[in-house]
């Protein structure tokens, strides 16, 4: 790999859902984008032609270090071996060997003198004992200590987080940090183990919805509640955090709390289907999880406002045309 002309931005996890969406957008405002992922090109959710596409397995420092070769403004770092629930509790071991990506990214980073550095991290980073009840209290960037992650995945994200700390405090390097909550949206892990629960909804209902079967499965009762953040929301958050002044990690996520029963519901009636659930036993996570805005509104004077039902449109549209491709 060799990237040694200087880019406006460089997205790593560029074949992954936020971030081929996060690449789209950066050069719709004119930015040149170096975009990295350990896939083939052909599995990349989003290829897009304009930006300079690597295939490099960022575990490796060599390529963290030709990654920046050249100097980037910015550098968005979302490269991580993650999934939905179903994933991240069956694959701990995998899901916390994504620290060598971001300990990698971060030295190059530095060592480049890159301008902003920001990192994805997720809501799984909050204390287990503050999500123990559905209507759960909305969960504020100081919730996250004392420490009690989601075991693996929330771990690496928390420690993660700290690592950024310490590096602009020691370094000086101008470190960004999004506590992702639940996104979704077209363009994204809809089947095959690692899709989250709006993605999987819309893939059981449309299945339902193309063969003619009216009953599908919900792990647990259905009334563990989150809250849903559309792509979109989650880009502009991102984007408008990297370029902030606010150093301290900052909730993107929506507000809108509801059920997985209710996730289903909502879904089902996009498709105009009546389905009887049947609950199953199954990975379920905390009980309750849902973002407090109070923070990002105060520090970006914005937070995510599309409603579920829109982004579910939009989904359900997008999962529905790959489920009938395959089933024809």
């Amino acid at each position: 790999m060799h990237c040694a002309d200087p880019v406006d931005a460089v997205v790593t996890g560029a074949g992954g859902f936020i971030g081929g969406h996060l690449t789209r957008a950066l050069l719709a405002e004119g930015k040149t984008v170096r975009a990295v992922d350990r896939k083939p090109l052909d599995e990349w959710y989003q290829a897009h032609p304009d930006a300079h596409n690597v295939v490099a397995d960022l575990s490796l420092a060599e390529n963290c270090a030709k990654s920046v070769e050249g100097g980037a403004a910015e550098v968005y770092h979302l490269a991580a071996d993650m999934g939905g629930m179903g994933f991240i509790e069956n694959n701990k071991a995998a899901c916390m060997l994504s620290v060598l990506p971001s300990t990698h990214m971060l030295l190059a980073a530095r060592d480049a003198e890159v301008d902003r550095f920001f990192y994805a991290s997720s809501a799984c980073v909050y204390a287990a004992d503050k999500q123990t009840e559905a209507a759960v209290l909305p969960l504020r960037e100081e919730d996250a200590y004392p420490a009690m992650p989601e075991d693996g995945y929330g771990w690496e994200k928390l420690f993660t987080e700290r690592m950024a700390r310490h590096f602009r405090e020691d370094y000086g390097l101008a470190t960004r940090i999004a506590r992702y909550h639940n996104i979704y949206g077209p363009h994204g892990t809809w089947d095959g183990g690692r899709e989250k629960a709006p993605a999987a909804a819309c893939r059981k209902v449309a299945v339902a919805a193309l063969t003619g079967a009216r009953e599908i499965e919900i792990w647990g009762d259905g009334e563990q509640t989150r809250s849903f953040t559309y792509i979109e929301d989650c880009v502009t958050g991102t984007v408008r955090l990297t370029r902030s002044d606010t150093v301290e990690p900052l909730n993107v996520g929506s507000d809108e709390l509801v059920s997985i029963n209710r996730l289903y519901a909502i879904v089902a009636d996009i498709a105009g289907v009546d389905l009887t659930y049947r609950h199953i036993p199954g990975p379920l996570g905390v009980r309750g999880r849902n973002s407090d805005n109070t923070r990002i509104v105060k520090e970006l004077s914005w937070a995510p406002s599309t409603p579920l039902q829109r982004g579910l449109e939009a989904t359900y549209r997008w999962v529905y045309d790959q489920v009938k491709a395959c089933l024809n």
